[in-house]
């Protein structure tokens, strides 16, 4: 039942209000003022940090609740407990709680309708975890900041990662548009964890902060220097294309020397592990002692995030594969580079490519495109998925040259991929997170 619900798209007629979601707590008692949490905007990174951060609170012997979106194979993974998605008979006791909860209140005239698929969501989580009594939970802000269904917490800090576009129905038409949505997680008086990145964002968020009185932390000590010449360059220590790609490297944090050692492939995350890290020595200023330079650098090491450039080898008659979410041109953009890091550039590529129609199509597929011997366009099972005909029309521009072959489903165009690319080739799943878990689950990848 749980293991196919996928995220629907806002429905039209209603607009995004945080009062509703405020009226549904209310009834429940206000759950989410019953744990202590650390709030993750952004539009690229706010997973990766989110899950970097848990871990490192998890291996300091913290209990940890995360919160993330969406799924890539089970909505279960959505709401964990110290790494563990919540089981299938809490998830159903709390859906009943919170659903007789919401028909009540519309009953009543409280709400003037059901709330959303996210909301709900959201609500079963706070649930869960004001049962759960963790020591500290990350929540990810789903879509935006202001008006997002999480930012109803008063958080211990907040963490803003790199805002680009994305959701521009939605959140704007500008990255400082978008900038002012993210930046709506910030509290008065409260912290907030960032990076300089975009001038137009940069200007939003600052004076965002000053605005609210907020101190900000600059997580940018934590990024390290990666030139060539640098005694802090990027290790490609081990064989194959994640070892290539993954981020080594030693940092100092608290007055300590630790080797930074991420399962996270790509230069891209070492700005979501420089945000994870500030933050983890944040939470130990404000008293959680137990965090300490060895547990950071451990819990860096024992981050698991799926679906970020993971490799699946090559097995006898099947090709090796590439998944990797990027469903927006930054993420677009991190994927080619780590495939350049990895590979470099010396494997053909049967691209397999699938995304929601409300992303940016055409800028995606002018990204990837180019670096692929074959692109198989597909549809992930969700009514909000692009056709395999629209995607073809956005890359028209970048087509010539480029064979694009249409298919219906995931299965048909992993089964086509597999065929082309033949047992030496590599085949890169990307441009939905719904495209990516389908194919998980038909190549048997765990989460």
């Amino acid at each position: 039942m749980y293991a196919l619900g996928h995220e629907l798209a806002p429905t039209p007629t209603r607009k995004f209000d945080l009062a509703h979601m405020r009226v549904l707590l209310a009834a429940l008692g206000h759950p989410e003022r019953n744990f202590p949490a650390v709030l993750v905007a952004g539009t690229n990174g706010k997973g990766s940090t989110a899950a970097t951060l848990a871990s490192i609170l998890q291996v300091s012997g913290l209990k940890t609740g995360l919160y993330t979106s969406p799924h890539l194979v089970r909505i279960n993974e959505r709401i964990r407990l110290d790494g563990q998605p919540i089981a299938d008979d809490d998830f159903a006791m709390l859906h009943d709680v919170v659903d007789r909860t919401a028909e009540r209140l519309v009953s009543e005239g409280d709400l003037p309708w059901h709330p959303s698929f996210f909301e709900m969501l959201t609500a079963m989580a706070f649930e869960y975890f004001a049962r759960s009594r963790p020591a500290m939970v990350v929540l990810e802000v789903g879509m935006g900041g202001r008006l997002d269904a999480t930012n109803v917490v008063e958080p211990r800090l907040s963490i803003i990662t790199d805002v680009s576009l994305d959701h521009q129905k939605y959140l704007g038409e500008t990255v400082a548009e978008i900038a002012r949505e993210k930046a709506g997680v910030i509290r008065p008086n409260g912290v907030v964890i960032t990076l300089p990145q975009l001038p137009e964002a940069n200007d939003v968020i600052g004076h965002a902060i000053l605005d609210a009185g907020a101190r900000a932390v600059n997580a940018v000590p934590y990024v390290p220097p990666v030139s060539p010449g640098s005694d802090t360059s990027l290790s490609s220590d081990g064989d194959g294309p994640e070892a290539a790609a993954r981020n080594r490297y030693p940092l100092e944090v608290m007055g300590t020397t630790i080797r930074v050692d991420s399962p996270l492939a790509g230069r891209h995350q070492l700005r979501n592990l420089a945000l994870a890290i500030a933050a983890a020595e944040e939470l130990h200023d404000q008293g959680l002692a137990q965090i300490t330079p060895k547990t950071i650098a451990r819990g860096i090491r024992k981050t698991h995030w799926p679906g970020r450039f993971q490799v699946v080898p090559a097995t006898e008659g099947r090709p090796e594969y590439v998944l990797d979410v990027a469903h927006n041109p930054a993420g677009a953009w991190a994927l080619r580079s780590t495939l350049s890091s990895a590979y470099h550039d010396s494997r053909e590529i049967t691209l397999v490519f699938g995304v929601m129609r409300d992303k940016a199509v055409q800028e995606i597929t002018e990204i990837l495109f180019p670096i692929a011997r074959r692109v198989i366009a597909t549809h992930a099972n969700n009514p909000r998925s692009a056709s395999p005909h629209e995607i073809r029309q956005a890359a028209e521009r970048v087509a010539v040259g480029i064979d694009i072959e249409a298919t219906e489903n995931v299965p048909e165009a992993l089964r086509r991929a597999t065929g082309i690319a033949g047992p030496e080739g590599l085949v890169v799943v990307t441009g939905s997170i719904y495209v990516v878990g389908e194919a998980m689950r038909i190549l048997g990848v765990g989460i």
